[in-house]
């Protein structure tokens, strides 16, 4: 059997237990496990709280949750607190709206790589698909469901996700999404995670990428595998996308490489949460 390298997968969530439940579903089905999962959530309700206490005592692997207070959008922080949390080599990144293919583990540990991260793209399900698989907790889509869009993101073949890898818009920063992202946690570490003046709608995922490329690192795509399908929803407001393009830009300009606001804040009180562990277990 092959050996693959031990994995964290972070899914970020808000006050959608629903898709949680479904997307941690699809997670147990995974034909290649994460090592562990870490629930990244942004300040849900009580709600989210239940539904992952409810699948801990049959979920095959470690389930963390990592919580923060509800202030505003704040994905970056969120992220930071659960990569410092992480255990192992490899993260994984998804959003817990969607549900991920059976493969979806074992086609991204496939293509990890030193000295890379990995962009992955998505499937768009329609509402009449979407409120389906919520109300019937369905973790897999048939391979030619109706209602779906970008079809192409939808067939699983290895030989060419192997062939586009390092072939599919490699130098675009613009050619990924924070939905479906992996890297080394050795990497996040060097450029300090995510850049939390970061707050609302967008650019973080392109900003960290710029910072991931300008300390040497290159972007492999996962095209025709680690498939995800995005379960529908409203568009969430976008009020601060013109600040967010202004960090953005700055970081592009600038050729910066790490963030003064970001992951290293947050390990002393990690190692503060697993002293307090190992003195209860003693």
């Amino acid at each position: 059997m092959k050996t693959f390298t031990k994995s964290s997968l972070i899914i970020s969530t808000y006050n959608w237990p629903e898709a949680l439940r479904l997307c941690l579903l699809s997670v147990k089905e995974q034909s290649v496990l994460p090592d562990e999962v870490i629930i990244a959530d942004d300040g849900s309700t009580s709600h989210t709280f239940e539904v992952i206490e409810a699948m801990r005592p049959t979920f095959p692997v470690r389930l963390v949750h990592v919580w923060q207070k509800d202030d505003g959008f704040q994905l970056s922080k969120i992220r930071n607190k659960a990569i410092a949390m992480s255990s192992f080599s490899y993260i994984i990144q998804i959003d817990g709206d969607l549900v991920l293919h059976k493969h979806f583990i074992k086609d991204h540990l496939e293509l990890s790589k030193p000295g890379t991260f990995v962009a992955g793209s998505r499937v768009l399900m329609n509402q009449q698909l979407s409120e389906k698989l919520l109300r019937l907790q369905k973790p897999s889509i048939d391979l030619f469901e109706r209602g779906v869009r970008n079809v192409c993101n939808r067939f699983n073949v290895t030989w060419l996700s192997r062939y586009l890898a390092d072939r599919y818009k490699p130098q675009d920063i613009f050619a990924l999404r924070g939905c479906n992202m992996a890297f080394w946690r050795e990497d996040l570490v060097r450029v300090n995670g995510y850049n939390e003046c970061f707050q609302g709608w967008g650019r973080e995922d392109n900003e960290i990428a710029v910072r991931l490329f300008n300390s040497g690192l290159r972007k492999r795509a996962i095209k025709f595998g680690g498939i995800v399908f995005h379960i529908h929803h409203p568009e969430v407001d976008r009020a601060d996308c013109l600040e967010n393009e202004e960090y953005l830009t700055y970081a592009l300009r600038h050729k910066s490489v790490y963030c003064s606001q970001g992951l290293d804040q947050y390990f002393d009180v990690v190692n503060q949460v697993e002293h307090a562990e190992n003195a209860l277990s003693i």
